[in-house]
């Protein structure tokens, strides 16, 4: 197994990407630390693992307060002993996109508040404690949207494309240190948060029409993703995106409808 003796975190992991990640990385041998404000999905997801013979906690943490942050990683120490995998699953998107001219700045801050600044805190965090043993892998998910981006959604665009940013400038913060730290950028993945801003047919057909798979993505197709990053497969790779997306970045057109 390829994470068989490592302790990861995984947040946002009470649902969709997150879920399916820490599933993962379970089923490869790791301890993980389920972490999500949403209790009830993440109470039920270490119990799924738990289930299936794993190993898993869950612990209630809101990543956009400091404190919160650095008790997650205290609470991965004190339960399996150690970190040597972080991902950054957790953030949010507005369910009604605005136009730039009428975006409210509480909003914005809530968004790039958890998705970026939430990010940068657990990171921190963790490679606090990951340099005392001299090695981790830090995982940050960003999105297709940071490279191609959505008019009605800046601040989850401007969070994301941040979270890019941030992954280069801690990778070679951290290398010296024995720390790796990539991205994953999805593209739509069949998840909770998708359905919220494809919830019409026209919405998922124009986004199939500009994907050469012709298919949403899943959350397992995520988590093979992470768990390259997270082993020691990738060991020579730091400050990089990988973008799961079904080849939509590869194109430059509307492609046309699938028969």
């Amino acid at each position: 197994m390829r994470l068989e003796g490592k302790v990861a975190i995984v947040t946002g992991a009470g649902r969709g990407i997150g879920r399916g990640c820490a599933k993962r990385f379970a089923a490869e041998g790791a301890s993980v630390v389920i972490a999500d404000v949403y209790e009830e999905g993440g109470t039920a997801v270490a119990a799924e693992i738990e289930a299936d013979g794993g190993k898993a906690v869950f612990v209630s943490c809101d990543i956009s307060d400091p404190a919160q942050a650095g008790a997650l990683v205290q609470a991965a120490v004190d339960t399996y002993g150690g970190l040597d995998v972080c991902l950054n699953c957790a953030g949010v998107i507005p369910i009604d996109g605005s136009d730039v001219l009428e975006t409210d700045e509480a909003e914005w801050d809530r968004v790039v508040g958890i998705n970026l600044k939430g990010a940068f805190l657990v990171c921190q965090a963790a490679a606090r404690e990951m340099v005392k043993s001299g090695s981790g892998s830090i995982i940050n998910i960003a999105s297709v949207t940071a490279v191609i981006a959505i008019g009605n959604q800046a601040a989850y665009v401007a969070s994301k494309a941040g979270v890019n940013g941030l992954t280069k400038s801690l990778a070679v913060g951290l290398a010296h240190r024995g720390v790796r730290v990539n991205a994953i950028g999805p593209g739509s993945i069949e998840t909770d948060m998708a359905a919220v801003v494809l919830s019409d047919e026209e919405s998922l057909a124009r986004v199939m029409s500009r994907t050469p798979l012709h298919r949403m993505g899943q959350p397992e197709d995520i988590a093979g993703t992470a768990l390259f990053l997270a082993s020691d497969d990738s060991s020579y790779i730091t400050g990089q995106t990988i973008y799961v997306e079904g080849g939509r970045l590869a194109l430059n057109h509307v492609m046309p409808q699938k028969d």
